[in-house]
């Protein structure tokens, strides 16, 4: 005899039973893995970079010529001045950033103030004759320093 045909409804809940155990299985498989990737260690994310700008004056071969900090524009601008009625060359302005280290470099040698220089104190005569007793000591037989 002819086989019975199942009804659209009885395929419609097999389909959906089988849908069902994928949808279990996989959720299991998601959850192994989210274990797995918790038990993995964070990369340390790098802190950002600390800059600070300062004004450069550049020449037209990009040769740097001077550094002023931010705050002192007018002077970097009076050196440009100067720089321009000086000769041919052409010079521009520019801000530059630069990363901050512990220990600052040194901007411009008109921008950073010189330490005065120490008068010294007058020598008496004691103390050069000791001194020059002291050189004959450092000298060989053949008149050669060490």
């Amino acid at each position: 005899m002819a086989r019975r045909t199942p009804s659209r409804l009885q395929k419609r809940r097999e389909a959906e039973a089988v849908e069902s155990q994928t949808k279990s299985a996989e959720t299991k498989k998601k959850a192994t893995r989210t274990r797995a990737r918790s038990t993995t260690s964070r990369k340390k994310v790098k802190a950002a970079e600390r800059k600070r700008v300062v004004w450069g004056i550049f020449t037209g071969t990009l040769k740097e010529e001077a550094r002023f900090p931010y705050d002192q524009k007018e002077a970097a601008e009076e050196k440009l001045k100067q720089l321009l009625a000086k000769g041919k060359r052409s010079y521009f302005l520019q801000p530059i950033k630069e990363v901050i280290t512990d220990s600052p470099a040194p901007a411009e040698e008109e921008a950073v103030p010189e330490p005065e220089e120490v008068a010294e104190a007058p020598v008496e005569e004691d103390e050069v004759l000791a001194d020059d007793s002291d050189d004959d000591d450092d000298e060989d037989d053949d008149g050669e320093e060490e």
